[in-house]
């Protein structure tokens, strides 16, 4: 379902999925919070200091997030074993996704896998009824930062005459 040339393109219906996000056997996916923005924020691994600082950022960010009543969920390769440790050393409290087995299947649907064998540092905004509003793709090495998304959420606010804040 992506644009020949990669990512996912907006106006795709956003494929479906649930992979493990806790290690007690909790699924995840976009499905769970239909009826309000989803932003997948697929990057490359746990413990790179980019992937770091970006993960870091959203989940400072997280208060502009909530007044969107959008979700962020990271996406990465990485075991949920892994995401755990990532998140309590980084103090991040958003879902960190696995996508490990079969590795990079959801990165793959989405046109977000690497050859390397790693999701691509890209970004899905998702909007309440489950179709793609908004894609960008960063170099593996550049944190693409927040504003994009914040822009993209407030096209979706635009759209449906809702108030944020």
């Amino acid at each position: 379902m992506s644009d020949p040339n990669g990512l996912i393109q907006p106006g795709r219906i956003a494929p479906g999925f649930t992979v493990p996000a806790t290690p007690d056997g909790g699924l995840t996916g976009p499905e769970q919070f239909r009826g309000r923005p989803v932003v997948l924020a697929f990057y490359p691994a746990d413990w790179s200091p980019v992937c770091g600082d970006q993960m870091a950022l959203y989940q400072s960010a997280a208060p502009v997030f909530a007044q969107y009543q959008a979700v962020v969920l990271g996406v990465s390769v990485d075991s949920i074993w892994s995401h755990r440790a990532f998140a309590e050393s980084r103090g991040i409290e958003f879902p960190l996704l696995a996508d490990f087995e079969p590795k990079g299947e959801v990165a793959r649907q989405y046109g977000a896998y690497q050859p390397r064998g790693e999701a691509a540092r890209a970004l899905v905004v998702l909007d309440p009824a489950g179709t793609v509003s908004w894609s960008h793709l960063s170099p593996p090495d550049v944190n693409p930062g927040a504003d994009g998304i914040f822009d993209a959420l407030d096209q979706l606010a635009a759209d449906r005459k809702v108030t944020v804040g």
